[in-house]
């Protein structure tokens, strides 16, 4: 749910007890107040384990106890992972769990001593001082079928980043062991290269193979697109080869272990991959979503990851908020700064929709349409880079809408919002 500050605050009453937590990796810190900033009881000290939550239970029981508490609401800081199995624990017992942005944390932590000290004591009381100021927001923690699709996308991008990593140092390799080979093979990762590859040869081992056999070896993978032609290409380059030759019995070694490597990412993304599509199939919305030109079910995959599910949000202004991509401005008298955005929330949801928009705007024609109106109208025209931000929040309502409400995507609707384009279709 969605509430502004003033109701935020009006949720507190004398019967709520505010509890702040700072998370750490194997240690928290509790501390407890009234929605007037009084403080309860002692600082609590309590492990990240079963043991330790059980323990945060029995002292919440014994302050509601004593002060006549009927309500509570319990805040923290979304630091990394480690909140998560304490939130989740929380909420399975259907308590009110809030967040507080860390960087607020960080700049009001010296309003009450006037110092920068930093503790973790310091830091439970300036959460619950937050709590108190209704400054804090209702996470969003994915749940059910969203709750494996962004494992699954996590899952996904990691083994992107993993195979990045192995196909640089295949590049290494080639570079210091057979520089000659993408003379003849522009691109290694055909079916053909990696075929020999996978044969950890060196150049002059090459150059002295029968070309019959070196060509048998290679159409096991590949039966068109490579001939003896190619194969005299490819003992001529060897044979003269500048590769190093020493330390090769180690290096034979490394290629074979890159190509096993290579093998088995492209295995698991593939797996990943079809298991995302199955998961993604049965949410409503998704159908509409993935027949916009130039959207996938990947792209909508990696969405529905960082967001969870569309019904929760009451307008798509939250969702450009969660991505960071709302305005911010400085002003001060006649002085007027730069308005840029605010790059805060999600950065991969940032990251996914700018590389979305970048294809829409050469391939979708009501997006090419748009960013050629915002780059080129007499007043206030955009930059390039501004359209394509402002074609992000775009998408965003667009897909909020076509998820939601389960309607095919309308570009004439989408360009009914802009005068120039009304006229045109009027005219």
């Amino acid at each position: 749910m969605h509430y502004k500050q003033n109701e935020k605050i009006l949720q507190l009453s004398e019967q709520t007890l505010i509890i702040g937590v700072d998370i750490a990796k194997e240690r928290h810190v509790a501390r407890a107040q009234d929605y007037r900033g009084i403080q309860f009881g002692k600082v609590l000290y309590f492990d990240n384990s079963l043991e330790g939550f059980q323990r945060f239970e029995c002292w919440r029981k014994e302050l509601a106890g004593q002060h006549n508490k009927s309500d509570w609401i319990i805040g923290m800081e979304p630091t990394g992972h480690y909140w998560l199995p304490f939130t989740y624990w929380l909420m399975e017992k259907q308590y009110k769990v809030v967040v507080v942005n860390p960087a607020h944390v960080k700049k009001s932590k010296e309003l009450d001593d006037n110092s920068p000290t930093k503790n973790d004591v310091k830091d439970a009381r300036v959460i619950s001082r937050l709590i108190q100021d209704g400054r804090y927001a209702d996470p969003h923690l994915p749940e059910a079928i969203y709750a494996d699709l962004r494992e699954g996308m996590n899952m996904y991008e990691q083994l992107m980043k993993d195979l990045q990593a192995v196909q640089g140092r295949v590049h290494q390799w080639l570079d210091r062991y057979y520089p000659e080979y993408t003379k003849v093979f522009a691109n290694w990762e055909g079916k053909a290269s990696i075929q020999l590859l996978k044969l950890g040869l060196f150049p002059e081992e090459v150059a002295k193979m029968d070309e019959e056999r070196l060509l048998l070896e290679m159409r096991k993978e590949v039966k068109r697109g490579i001939g003896l032609k190619k194969i005299r290409h490819l003992k001529e380059v060897s044979s003269e080869s500048v590769g190093i030759k020493e330390g090769r019995r180690m290096a034979r070694v490394k290629i074979h272990t890159l190509m096993d490597q290579y093998a088995l990412l492209h295995q698991k993304i593939n797996e990943v991959l079809d298991m995302v599509k199955e998961l993604i199939r049965p949410i409503p919305g998704v159908k509409e979503m993935t027949d916009i030109n130039g959207i996938g079910e990947i792209t909508v995959a990696s969405f529905l990851a960082e967001t969870g599910e569309l019904n929760k949000y009451t307008h798509p202004e939250q969702i450009i908020k969660l991505a960071g991509l709302n305005l911010k401005l400085a002003t001060s008298g006649k002085y007027k700064g730069q308005t840029v955005i605010t790059k805060r929330g999600r950065p991969k949801l940032r990251a996914l929709l700018f590389k979305v928009v970048l294809p829409l705007v050469h391939h979708n024609p009501a997006f090419k349409a748009l960013h050629g109106y915002f780059t080129t109208r007499k007043e206030n025209s955009l930059k390039k880079k501004q359209s394509l931000i402002a074609l992000c929040c775009k998408l965003i309502r667009v897909l909020f809408t076509v998820g939601t409400k389960q309607v095919p995507f309308s570009p004439e609707k989408m360009l009914h919002d802009i005068p120039h384009f009304r006229l045109q279709h009027v005219a």
